[in-house]
């Protein structure tokens, strides 16, 4: 999905939104997502005051894998994935706050403070002490965020173009400028719009699947997202990463598609330059989610890192 850096109605779509209700998109039913998307009534845990939905797959006393979807995805998005690594890993991906089958925080707090909580919180649930955390774009940051604050919990970690530096539009230590119009994203959402901001994401949007598309619409719609999105989206207060990553000691791979036009490449130099143990992977002609548009290419460094690693 997007980063939040493009999750920015198209100039077309704003002249649409305005006819108002003719567009009105309402949310999708809580029992009908859940039969479509649970895969076991246990996947929903509480933990920490949140009805988490989370997947635990894989032996049990192998090593842990966590993953960390991004902006506007869930928990599926590893679906290829898990499938690979689950023979051979334990796999432990949530939905997080605000996202899929979690929905809503109760406090309304999407901080990246309140997703630590949560993050340790679950490995305690699961009584590891450490694990490989894997993060994509948004999850990158809360990823590297939580290593740097939580070295003794992290065995290795794994960043997929991940966020976190400033841009136009998200300066250091003040909240993200988010357009009024975007408000509306929580009444109004046609399929077209939402398709314009999936189709950057991929470097070949023709792989971009008919089921992947309604997935992505459906968890958006689920009870409280949308309101969910733009809580964060104004709760987010990008802090100067340097010192941060530069206390990172773990092992880290990073994983970046070339063709990502969400979070270019080139970001990728203020990562391997501040992380003192970091290898960059490029992934010629594919874009911001790999794992999405070709998973079995985009797997395979990282299944090398995790087998060298052990």
């Amino acid at each position: 999905m997007p980063s939040r850096r493009r999750f920015l109605l198209p100039l077309a779509a704003v002249v649409a939104l305005i006819t108002g209700a003719a567009l009105y998109t309402p949310d999708r039913d809580r029992a009908a997502l859940e039969a479509r998307y649970l895969a076991a009534p246990s996947d929903l845990r509480n933990i920490d005051g949140v009805r988490l939905h989370v997947r635990d797959e894989g032996p049990r006393t192998a090593p842990a894998v966590v993953l960390l979807h991004g902006l506007g995805s869930s928990l599926h998005t590893w679906d290829p994935w898990t499938r690979a690594l689950s023979t051979e890993w334990r796999v432990i991906r949530p939905d997080l706050l605000g996202h899929g089958l979690t929905g809503a925080a109760p406090d309304g707090d999407y901080s990246d403070e309140r997703a630590h909580r949560l993050l340790t919180a679950l490995l305690d649930s699961f009584a590891l002490e450490r694990v490989t955390l894997v993060g994509h774009s948004m999850g990158g940051r809360l990823a590297w965020s939580f290593a740097a604050e939580h070295p003794d919990r992290i065995e290795r970690l794994v960043l997929i173009a991940p966020d976190g530096f400033a841009s136009p539009g998200f300066e250091y230590d003040k909240p993200a400028e988010v357009p009024a119009v975007l408000g509306l994203m929580r009444w109004v959402l046609p399929a077209p719009l939402l398709r314009a901001n999936l189709t950057p994401a991929y470097a070949d949007p023709s792989r971009i699947t008919d089921d992947t598309f309604v997935r992505y619409q459906d968890l958006l719609l689920a009870p409280g997202n949308r309101v969910a999105t733009l809580e964060r989206l104004r709760q987010t207060v990008l802090r100067d990463p340097s010192s941060r990553l530069a206390r990172i000691t773990a092992p880290t791979l990073l994983l970046w598609g070339e063709q990502d036009a969400m979070i270019p490449i080139s970001n990728a130099a203020d990562y391997t330059r501040l992380l003192p143990n970091a290898t960059l992977v490029r992934l010629p002609g594919l874009g911001h989610v790999p794992f999405e548009e070709a998973p079995e290419r985009a797997l395979d460094p990282l299944r090398t890192f995790l087998r060298d690693s052990r």
